[in-house]
């Protein structure tokens, strides 16, 4: 465009410019149009309608204003004097640019503009990881109609309205799993092959001592008796350095199986802990079950046990006799085992289960320190805790006895069986058919065949906890929620849905929701009231998915709440629960929910959004001040305001307050007051929970709940006109509390 703009002022002036200047401005105005439209009309061949729409600002700024150096000008001074110039507009071309512009409807209607963006040559959807920018561009932001604030100096970008995502990757807990017995697998089979190495260097003793009765005794060589030490020491030290390696790799394998496991099994247990009491992450117990098994004795003896055979067969080559006694004593120690595990299986998952639940009597100790020691409960906590020990601790040792018991008659199995291999040994030597030295080494080898058994009787309860750990790992990571796939929809822009919820608590027959069924549009805001049990925190709860009910639907933007994938879900929304709870962290990873990838202006943006920048400012800290798990060292209120922030952080589209004025004094209350009003001009849907009347005025509507069940519900001045008694009504209403 620069060069035809140039050559069209160069032919206006080698003009003889005329009387009528008013004729020749018009004749370079429609020159300057005819360029414009034809640049622009090869840049829509050339790029597309993105790329037009930016060349339209520099079309626009090709020819700057004429300054008195350059040519036009000159030629402009040398006119006549009688004739005097008139005032020059800025640019020829600043009045037709408006025409140039494309506008989006424009470039819709075009069917051959290339306008759709692609990723990886595929027309359409585009897949968004990270979240959605928060603003648009440098403009002025302020229209409420979620359109990234285009208006003013620039920018304007971020529409809300995003595309289709692709179909979001299934985490899939039962491929982490199947990956760790995977790892486990491979590893045992080079563990296996090491074990079978070190029990053939185990007969390298009995060897050694039947050479040395048989042989060396006899023939009195020192040649020989050196030669066979040399080669009997090599083996043994090449025993001791594969056993050491055998070892080390499970102990590598552990490591590993907990690596491969431990963040899956966490996330399958948050997700699970959402429909019981919490004791699924006690699971994470059950792994740590499963790396000391993979590190103990007692696996060591079950990869022994395979190769009881060959000492078997190594007796049984000495005499028949012998290999007879032996597979006996093993039939007996099999049935030894068997009765343990029999007799010892119930106590021991008893036991187990008092330690669980003494655990988790423990826990709630840990949480609640500070209501214990202030009511002086310590001595009746203490007595909770150890009535389910004494529980386990009775159950283990009615277990342990009888292990004990078995363990005893396997063992003395074992040397009965050593004392008859001897003694028969013995009497086939006094017959001529042994010597003393075969003899002796059929004793040592049998000893080693029977060993693996009697430590698998000691280990059987070990071997039975880890079998039951490893079934409750595989049943939380193969049944979580979270294996299924999730289409990525479009992010909720706040409409909500409730159809007909009914809430029935499994272990009870009692109704807590009934019938439930409202309808909220984008931006607009609810206040549930009603009294204490009336079902209001449970709708909340149920409103951001953390319970499901019975049955019914809560629907986002048209989609069930079970229906949305659970981290696009959780980022579009904000909670604050009845019971703050605080990480321990800093406030600003506190509000920012924990994340490392989001920037401080988000930060800054909830707290302002939530009015708690300046209650934060005045912390010597600021943003990093440091509170522990119980939130110390805010107050209630300030723990709510900051739990506040951390609700709107994000760009949250729908956002649920459950008694969010419960600890707050009166300034609180006007920042929460604030809040709100400021949500409901980004365009974000609230549900506020409350028992006190001074939220009520800055929402648009009122449900009034009364055992679980819509007494009421409209818009605000209605429903306040019925409760007030001025509405017929009045007298069948519930009266708000606080």
């Amino acid at each position: 465009m620069d060069h035809i703009s140039r050559r069209t002022i160069a032919d206006g002036r080698s003009l003889d410019l005329p009387l009528d200047q008013d004729a020749e401005d018009s004749k370079l105005t429609d020159a300057c149009i005819s360029a414009i439209n034809e640049a622009v009309e090869n840049l829509r061949q050339l790029s597309g309608a993105e790329q037009i729409a930016r060349a339209t600002l520099p079309s626009a700024e090709v020819a700057p204003p004429p300054s008195p150096t350059t040519p036009q000008s000159n030629t402009l001074r040398d006119m006549p004097a009688g004739n005097p110039a008139p005032q020059q507009e800025p640019h020829p071309a600043s009045r037709p640019a408006p025409k140039a512009k494309i506008d989006n409807a424009e470039l819709k209607s075009a069917p051959d503009l290339p306008f759709v963006k692609t990723i990886d040559n595929n027309d359409g959807p585009i897949r968004e990881n990270e979240r959605r920018p928060a603003t648009g561009g440098g403009g002025d932001g302020k229209e409420p109609t979620g359109n990234g604030g285009g208006g003013g100096g620039g920018g304007g970008g971020g529409s809300s309205q995003s595309g289709f995502h692709k179909r979001s990757e299934p985490i899939n807990f039962a491929a982490s799993l199947a990956k760790g017995i995977a790892a486990v697998r491979r590893n045992m089979i080079v563990v296996m092959l090491f074990t079978v190495a070190i029990n053939v260097l185990l007969l390298a003793i009995p060897l050694y001592l039947f050479q040395i009765s048989d042989r060396v005794l006899t023939s009195r060589s020192m040649d020989t008796l050196v030669m066979l030490t040399v080669a009997v020491l090599g083996a043994v030290l090449l025993q001791a350095f594969m056993d050491a390696i055998r070892r080390f790799i499970l102990m590598r394998t552990a490591v590993e199986l907990e690596v491969q496991l431990g963040a899956p099994i966490l996330s399958a247990a948050a997700r699970a802990s959402l429909h019981g009491s919490g004791k699924d992450y006690q699971i994470l117990q059950d792994l740590q079950q499963l790396r000391s098994f993979l590190t103990s004795g007692t696996l060591i003896a079950f990869l022994d046990a395979p190769l009881m055979p060959l000492f078997i067969v190594v007796v049984y080559l000495v005499h028949p006799h012998l290999g007879i006694i032996i597979m006996v004593c093993c039939a007996v120690l099999f049935t030894i085992a068997w009765l343990n595990q029999r007799f010892t299986a119930r106590q021991f998952s008893e036991a187990s289960g008092y330690l669980s639940r003494a655990n988790f009597h423990l826990d709630s100790m840990s949480r609640n320190s500070q209501i214990i020691n202030a009511l002086a409960m310590i001595p009746e906590a203490v007595k909770m805790w150890g009535r389910e020990t004494a529980g386990s601790l009775k159950s283990h040792v009615a277990a342990q006895d009888r292990n004990i018991m078995f363990s005893g008659v396997s063992k003395a199995a074992r040397m009965i069986t050593q004392v008859a291999l001897l003694g028969w040994g013995a009497h086939l030597s006094l017959s001529g058919e042994l010597t003393g030295g075969m003899v002796i080494a059929a004793s040592i080898v049998s000893g080693r065949a029977l060993a693996p058994i009697e430590g698998a009787i000691e280990g059987w309860h070990q071997f039975n906890k880890s079998a039951a750990s490893y079934g409750r790992i595989k049943q939380l990571l193969i049944s979580s929620p979270l294996n299924f796939p999730r289409l990525r929809l479009p992010n909720p822009e706040g409409r909500l849905d409730v159809e007909r919820i009914l809430f029935v608590p499994p272990p009870q027959k009692k109704v807590i929701l009934n019938g439930i069924s409202f309808s909220l549009k984008k931006g607009e805001s609810l206040a549930i009231i009603g009294n204490s049990g009336s079902g209001k925190t449970t709708l909340g709860k149920m409103l951001v998915g953390s319970i499901l009910p019975t049955s019914g639907n809560v629907r986002l933007d048209l989609m069930d709440l079970r229906n949305w994938d659970q981290r696009q879900f959780g980022e579009s929304i904000g909670y604050l629960p009845q019971d703050v709870q605080l990480f321990p962290g800093t406030i600003k990873a506190n509000i920012c929910r924990m994340r490392d990838d989001i920037e401080d202006r988000q930060i800054y943006e909830a707290a302002v959004l939530a009015d708690v920048h300046e209650l934060i400012a005045g912390f010597p800290q600021g943003y990093e001040t440091v509170v522990a798990a119980d939130g110390a060292p805010l107050s209630g209120g300030q723990k709510q305001r900051i739990a506040l922030a951390r609700a709107f952080f994000g760009d949250p589209k729908f956002v649920v307050l459950d008694e969010p004025n419960s600890n707050l004094d009166t300034q609180g209350e006007q920042a929460l007051a604030k809040a709100l009003l400021h949500a409901k001009r980004q365009g974000i849907t609230t549900v506020t929970i409350t028992q006190r009347p001074a939220l009520l005025q800055c929402v648009d509507r009122i449900m009034v709940l009364k055992d679980g069940s819509v007494a009421m519900f409209g818009e605000r001045m209605d429903v306040l006109k019925a409760l007030s008694g001025n509405g017929r009504q009045a007298s069948q209403s519930p009266q708000i509390e606080g």
